[in-house]
C-alpha cells in the first residue's frame, strides 16, 4: 500500500468516526431518555416493544383544575411494566385543557394552590413514582411570578417526600423581546413569557425544553422542530439553566398542511394542519405523487404535492432527523432528551437507541 492510499484510508476512517460519534454519545447510557406517553393503542404498543430503550416514562395523565383539585391515574399495566423493566415513572400534571382563564383563577387562589401541592406530594409518595413533571401551558405572562411561587412550593413538598420534580417549558429565544411579528407577540404574551427560567431551573431536578411545534396550524407550513430553531432555543435556555439540568425536547410527529371546509366557516374553507405519524405522512406523499425531500437547513424530511388544484405540504420527523437532534444533545452536553410522544415515531429511531445495559438484568 503506497503512502497516498494509506493517507486516504486514514482520512476516511477519521471522517467516519467524526460523523458517528455524536450519535453514539447521545444514545449511550449517559443521556437520560424520557419518553412521553398518552393513553392510546399506538403509544402502548410502542412502549411494550421498546421499553428497554427508555429510562424515564412520562405519562400525561394528571390534571389540576381552578380549585386545585388533582385528578387522573396511571394505567396499572403501564406501572407494572415500568417497574418490571426498571423504568422511572414521572407522570405529568397539566392545567385542565390548557385553559388560560381557569389557570389564572388557580394561580390567584392560595388555598387552591396549597390543595394541589398536597395532592401531588401524596400521589407521588403513595404510588412510588420517581417524580412529577409540571406541564403548565397557555399561561399569561402576567402569571409568571405566581406560577414560579407555586412551583417552588411544590418542588419543596415533593422533595420532602423523596420525589423528583421537573417542569416542561415552552422555549423562547429572548427574555423580553417577542420578535418581529404579531404572532411572536401572541406567543410571548400567552405561551413563552410565563416561565422564569433561572428560578425554575434552580429548584428543578431538570427542565424539559419543549423544542417542538415551531410550526403549527396557526402558521404557514414548516418544520415541527428545525435544527437551527432548536439550537437557538437551547442556547437561550443555557444562559439560565446548567446543561446537566436540561432535557432537549424531540418530536416524533409530523405536520400535514391542507385546506379544509365546513359550514361553520364563513369562507367555507381555510388552511390548517393536522398531526401525522411518519408511516402515514410519508404514505400521503406517495399517494399523491409527492417526493420526500431533505431540508438541509432544518434537518427534516418534507414534501409537497397537488390535491384538487391546491398544494398540500408535509413536514415530518424520521430516523435521520432524530439522529440530527441526538447530535445536538451530544454537542451541548445536556442531561438528555424528552420525546413527544410514543406512538407516531419512525420505527427506525429505535436503531439509534440500543437497549439499556441494565435492562436485561432487571427482569
Amino acid at each position: 500500500m503506497d503512502s497516498k492510499t494509506r493517507m486516504r484510508r486514514l482520512l476516511l476512517v477519521s471522517l467516519l468516526i467524526a460523523s458517528t460519534a455524536p450519535f453514539s454519545a447521545a444514545s449511550g447510557q449517559g443521556a437520560e431518555r424520557l419518553f412521553y406517553y398518552v393513553d392510546s393503542e399506538a403509544a402502548y404498543t410502542s412502549l411494550v416493544k421498546h421499553i428497554d430503550a427508555v429510562t424515564v416514562l412520562g405519562p400525561q395523565v394528571y390534571s389540576v383544575d381552578s380549585l386545585g383539585v388533582v385528578a387522573g391515574s396511571v394505567d396499572p399495566r403501564v406501572m407494572s411494566l415500568a417497574k418490571a423493566h426498571g423504568v422511572k415513572l414521572m407522570p405529568l400534571v397539566t392545567n385542565e385543557d390548557f385553559n388560560q382563564p381557569e389557570l389564572a383563577k388557580l394561580l390567584a387562589d392560595t388555598a387552591a394552590l396549597h390543595r394541589a401541592t398536597r395532592s401531588l406530594a401524596d400521589i407521588c409518595r403513595s404510588n412510588g413514582y420517581w417524580g412529577i413533571q409540571f406541564d403548565i401551558e397557555n399561561m399569561s405572562i402576567r402569571d409568571r411570578d405566581r406560577f414560579t411561587a407555586w412551583y417552588d412550593e411544590s418542588a419543596r413538598a415533593l422533595h420532602a417526600v423523596g420525589c423528583k420534580v421537573s417542569v416542561a417549558i415552552v422555549p423562547g429565544t429572548a427574555a423580553d423581546y417577542a420578535g418581529p411579528t404579531s404572532y411572536d407577540r401572541f406567543l410571548q404574551d400567552n405561551w413563552r413569557g410565563g416561565y422564569d427560567l433561572a428560578a425554575l431551573g434552580r429548584v428543578s431536578d431538570f427542565v424539559s425544553l419543549m423544542t417542538y411545534s415551531q410550526h403549527t396550524r396557526l402558521t404557514p407550513p414548516g418544520p415541527i422542530a428545525g435544527i437551527r430553531w432548536m439550537r437557538e432555543a437551547l442556547d437561550y435556555a443555557l444562559k439560565y439553566i446548567p446543561p446537566e439540568k436540561i432535557s432537549l425536547g424531540i418530536p416524533t410527529y409530523g405536520g400535514h398542511w391542507l385546506t379544509t371546509s365546513g359550514p361553520a366557516i364563513p369562507e367555507h374553507g381555510r388552511s390548517t394542519s393536522q398531526s401525522v405519524n411518519w408511516t402515514w405522512g410519508s404514505g400521503l406523499a406517495e399517494r399523491y405523487g409527492g417526493t420526500m425531500q431533505w431540508d438541509e437547513q432544518a434537518q427534516v424530511p418534507f414534501a409537497h404535492f397537488e390535491n384538487g388544484g391546491t398544494y398540500e405540504w408535509l413536514y415530518l420527523e424520521n430516523a435521520r432527523s432524530f439522529a440530527a437532534k441526538l447530535a445536538l444533545v451530544s454537542e451541548k452536553k445536556v442531561r438528555g432528551f424528552s420525546v413527544w410522544v410514543l406512538g407516531p415515531e419512525d420505527p427506525k429511531i429505535w436503531d439509534l437507541l440500543p437497549q439499556r445495559a441494565s435492562a436485561a438484568t432487571v427482569r
